[in-house]
């Protein structure tokens, strides 16, 4: 059987050494030689990332990841367990050949192994642009029998075992669904045609709305010309700037706005919600994590859902002291122990190698120096290494929680990391490291309405949303249910119609969003 398919395998590579293709040999062999060492894929995901969106920059990094799996396990393992020759190049003419022979085996083809890692997992995130590349790394692949160094059966086990490396990263790190696959309440909000009665707070350390093109206030005026925007300058206490936006709002029967980071958007969402106004959040952080699970990953969903009047409702996470009174909220996370120092580490790494990977690598380093805490919950006594609560179930259960299906399920995600057990530092790093804590007897996971925390007086501070406050002896976890009404678009747009649209707005308001 394996000599018929060698046979099989030789023939069709003959045929395509004998075929004539119009711009073929212009094209194809300077294309192979671009993908050696995979700074073809590189450039790609550097350009992808640079000119879309959020969703274009995960594609860029998982389809970097699988480049690297795949790359790795077909140049160091699989080359080495099946050491085939090279084919012959009598057949081949010589202007399609390369300038250097490769001298490693024939079998996998390594160069379709990185092509179908990199279009898989870029298509994974975002399909839209896996279409656009897919051409290209099918060219690839077909370039290695072109120009004489593969046969078909080696680029076609490449590409089985790029696309396997893609699927892979999703057992690690699982890619987040399409705004229309997640179950959300719809709920009606004011429609506000061009933004008017919108009354914005921008930090001014939000980023830019277009990465590299607008400035946040420029984009905001270019797409909602008739809102209200209220900076907050370096300087300005952010509290009195939110207090003076909400009572704006609330005399005008207006909507509550905010442009900045998870720790701006808890600070607005809480007054919004006391304040009974529905809130239009834009992502002008650096990740944006509640602006992304309420659906709105671009200034221009926001912006096209405040002109329809579409709104998700949303649960507010709550933060009560022992005797009941609020000490803060949060709209995505709380956490004591070394779950902030994880974080910050994991955030550095993510954007290299990916977000589970990135966790896993932190997870260790941080519990090489960690001490345990000391903590009570729910009236029992535990040591812990950290303890994690999410507003709403997030997923996958782990160490790097990616996205929540829902966001008004009246739940809080609880996840501890056992000290107790027996080689327990040893025993969760191992999990860890090989991406399967969740099923470690040391992690523990689960969805309550209401978590109770004593024993607090060794622990210096709390951690929500990315901000800290000191931590009291005794503390209550629960929930305002359905407590917020956020703007989301009922349907996704698509980022190229996003950019053409903001690109026309400008060319018709000409500069500073004055009419043309």
């Amino acid at each position: 059987m394996t000599g018929r398919i060698g046979s099989i395998d030789r023939r069709w590579f003959e045929r395509v050494a004998s075929a004539r293709l119009p711009g073929a040999e212009q094209l194809l062999p300077p294309l192979s030689s671009a993908a050696d060492h995979g700074r073809l894929w590189l450039g790609a995901a550097g350009a992808i990332a640079a000119l879309g969106g959020p969703a274009a920059r995960r594609a860029a990094r998982r389809g970097t990841g699988a480049l690297a799996l795949a790359s790795l396990t077909t140049n160091v393992l699989a080359k080495y367990a099946v050491r085939r020759h090279r084919p012959g190049l009598d057949t081949v003419p010589v202007v399609r050949r390369l300038a250097k022979d490769p001298w490693t085996s024939s079998f996998p083809s390594g160069h379709s192994a990185s092509a179908a890692a990199f279009a898989v997992g870029v298509a994974l995130e975002a399909p839209r642009y896996g279409v656009l590349v897919a051409p290209l790394a099918a060219a690839v692949a077909f370039s290695r029998v072109y120009v004489g160094v593969h046969y078909p059966g080696d680029v076609l086990a490449g590409c089985a075992l790029g696309a396997a490396a893609a699927a892979v990263t999703c057992y690690w790190w699982p890619p987040r669904p399409s705004p229309a696959r997640l179950r959300r309440t719809r709920v009606t909000a004011p429609a506000l045609p061009d933004g008017e009665g919108l009354v914005v707070v921008l930090n001014s350390g939000a980023g830019k709305g277009v990465p590299g093109r607008l400035p946040a206030r420029e984009h905001l005026e270019l797409l909602l010309p008739k809102a209200e925007i209220l900076a907050r300058e370096p300087g300005d206490d952010l509290d009195a700037v939110l207090d003076r936006a909400v009572a704006r709002a609330t005399a005008s029967g207006g909507v509550l706005g905010v442009c900045g980071g998870d720790g701006t958007v808890n600070a607005t969402a809480r007054r919004a919600a006391s304040a009974g106004l529905p809130l239009a959040v834009f992502p002008g952080g650096t990740l944006n994590h509640f602006a992304l699970d309420a659906g709105t990953p671009t200034f221009e969903d926001t912006a096209h859902a405040v002109q329809r009047g579409e709104a998700v409702r949303v649960d507010l996470g709550r933060v009560r002291d022992g005797d009941g009174a609020e000490v803060t909220g949060f709209v995505n996370t709380f956490s004591i122990g070394l779950y902030p120092d994880l974080v910050h580490k994991r955030e550095k790494l993510e954007g290299r190698i990916g977000k589970w990977p990135a966790a896993a690598v932190s997870f260790v380093e941080v519990l090489r120096t960690a001490t345990p805490l000391r903590v009570r919950i729910d009236g029992r006594d535990r040591v812990l290494w950290l303890l994690f609560a999410g507003n709403g179930r997030y997923v996958p259960d782990g160490l790097a929680p990616a996205h929540r299906p829902r966001m008004d399920d009246g739940l809080l995600d609880v996840r501890t990391v056992d000290a107790e057990a027996t080689l327990a530092r040893t025993r969760v790093a191992l999990s860890a490291l090989g991406g399967a804590l969740r099923r470690s007897r040391v992690f523990r996971a689960e969805r309550v309405e209401e978590v109770r925390l004593g024993g607090l007086e060794d622990v210096a501070s709390l951690a929500y949303d990315g901000e800290t406050a000191p931590a009291p002896d005794a503390l209550v976890l629960d929930k305002r249910n359905a407590a917020l009404t956020v703007y989301s678009p009922a349907a996704p747009l698509d980022e190229i119609a996003q950019r053409a649209r903001t690109l026309t707005l400008s060319a018709n308001r000409g500069p500073r969003g004055a009419h043309a």
